[in-house]
């Protein structure tokens, strides 16, 4: 048990608004990125270790964090990606049959800056009503004014391209090679459930990095494609944008997920945009417009698609949406094999509502391996 006396800290926001904490264990130093929040009450490695959270402080509303401590086997990633973590109690000795080591020691060795004893209710409150926007989490509360120079100086999610930091930089291999169908996935962050719902459907997928060209994955020779998740503003990715426009073009399978969602989007013609919040939790009401059923579904994203515009294009037609705010959760290409979702149907660990999506994808390589037969 460890007892010792925490280090004071803090959360300074863009606004200059000031939470004060704890520091977690032993590190010390500052951490700067996007604040956001995240309502799940399990899964915090998994989010810790979702690509899609590069460059973000991650504010956990479970009043609880690192009682279950970390497990081998149940990241998403090789490393934890998130900026650092916000919590209310840190618990510092894993109650866990199966845990391998402390959230403790695994942040440490991550070099990931945490502080607890946090107000988050409050934090999480006044995220809501301003929205989503840099700030610093700090050990060094003495000198508040650098840390505002620093801040300003932090650059705005809007406009930011993340994918490569988070991108594999060789093409890899994931699944059976002697697997009955061959998948492309273009690598713009991708989690590893993913691959792992894709293998367990037969699929021998290759990975290829973000900037990779259609002529590329086509190489692989591969009976459908997919573009993953990933971190930070879709727009200033054009190549990726280009290869989804090309392979829609060729009426090729194509699936994609959240920002591989956003891609697809952008590839016909619809714009994107930065949420005031966006949707981060495994808790979050779709209705699917296909088959009148709700879904209960796991989300992380800052950036949506504009409703009008797809609303508007003569070749797109909405396939979901969210309850609560009715952003656009899902789309599907009218004459081509392409469809998309803003949301995580492999969610880890849950829920498990939208894993049809991946049985509806493999469906849509059969028939189309039919119709080239």
């Amino acid at each position: 048990m460890k007892y010792q006396a925490k280090k004071k800290a803090l959360i300074l926001l863009a606004d200059g608004t000031i939470f004060w904490g704890k520091a977690v264990g032993n590190l010390e130093g500052s951490s700067f990125g996007e604040v956001c929040f995240n309502t799940g009450m399990t899964g915090y490695q998994e989010i810790f270790t979702d690509p899609s959270y590069f460059g973000q402080l991650m504010v956990t509303t479970n009043a609880h964090i690192g009682n279950y401590g970390v497990k081998e086997g149940e990241e998403e990633s090789d490393s934890v990606k998130i900026a650092g973590l916000i919590c209310k109690n840190f618990s510092y000795t894993p109650s866990r049959d199966g845990a391998t080591d402390s959230l403790e020691n695994y942040l440490k060795n991550n070099d990931i800056l945490a502080i607890s004893d946090v107000d988050t209710r409050a934090l999480v409150s006044y995220i809501r009503e301003h929205g989503a926007m840099n700030a610093v989490i700090s050990t060094e509360v003495d000198d508040i004014a650098a840390l505002k120079e620093k801040l300003a100086q932090t650059p705005d999610m809007k406009g930011l391209e993340l994918a490569s930091k988070v991108s594999a930089k060789e093409p890899y291999f994931f699944g059976d090679e002697n697997a009955p169908y061959k998948i492309a996935a273009l690598d713009l962050g991708i989690k590893k459930n993913i691959l792992r719902n894709l293998a367990k459907r037969g699929c021998y997928i290759k990975v290829f990095p973000y900037n990779s060209s259609f002529e590329d994955l086509k190489s692989f020779e591969p009976d459908g494609y997919f573009l993953s998740n990933g971190p930070g503003d879709p727009e200033p990715l054009e190549s990726a944008i280009a290869v989804a426009r090309e392979i829609i073009e060729k009426d090729l399978p194509l699936f994609g997920i959240c920002l591989g969602h956003q891609i697809i989007a952008l590839s016909q013609g619809v714009a994107t945009f930065k949420m005031f919040n966006g949707h981060r939790g495994i808790n979050h009401p779709v209705i699917n417009h296909l088959t009148g059923k709700g879904e209960i579904t796991s989300q992380n994203h800052g950036f949506a698609i504009n409703r009008e515009e797809v609303e508007s294009n003569d070749d797109l037609e909405i396939t979901h949406s969210h309850l609560n705010d009715n952003t656009v959760m899902g789309i599907r290409h009218k004459t081509k094999n392409c469809f998309s979702v803003q949301y995580h149907p492999e969610a880890g660990p849950g829920p498990n509502d939208a894993t049809y999506l991946f049985d509806q994808f493999i469906e849509n390589i059969k028939q189309s391996k039919q119709v080239i037969a």
